[in-house]
């Protein structure tokens, strides 16, 4: 069942990805998806060698440890939606819909944790899981509005 659901995200996570093609300037684009990657390559790969975290299921199981599903295609796409969605926004509708796409995103994470075995909580809990994931939105938002203002 779990491979299943593996392979129903990493087609959705194209699908999306492929769909958000078409709504932003390509530039700005690439540049979110390629900093939200960088940041949750090294947050996710702290984080499982720390052993806070396991996928005992997961795509090329025998050379990566974290989730590449997640790390390079899921969240990436995500923060990309955020942005877009966020683009012509203030600051408080900013914050308030990060604590809309994290809930989202925490509840989907505890959902699968609880219930398959594509993640394991050792240390880690919902809440790192929201605060990581807010911050990270948040961050990689603003620091795209300060580069591209400047222009």
């Amino acid at each position: 069942m779990e491979r299943v659901i593996l392979w129903g995200l990493l087609i959705i996570g194209i699908a999306l990805l492929l769909y958000s093609l078409r709504k932003l300037p390509f530039k700005e684009w690439l540049f979110v998806y390629l900093l939200t990657t960088y940041f949750s390559i090294i947050i996710g790969t702290i984080v499982v060698e720390e052993n806070m975290l396991d996928y005992p299921i997961k795509f090329l199981n025998k050379h990566f440890d974290s989730s590449l599903l997640y790390e390079y295609l899921l969240f990436p796409v995500v923060c990309l939606y955020f942005y877009r969605t966020t683009y012509h926004s203030r600051y408080f509708n900013i914050l308030l819909q990060g604590g809309l796409y994290t809930t989202a995103l925490t509840i989907i994470e505890v959902l699968l944790e609880r219930y398959t075995d594509l993640i394991k909580y050792n240390s880690w809990t919902w809440i790192y899981t929201f605060t990581s994931v807010f911050i990270l939105l948040v961050f990689i938002r603003i620091i795209v509005q300060l580069i591209y203002k400047e222009k």
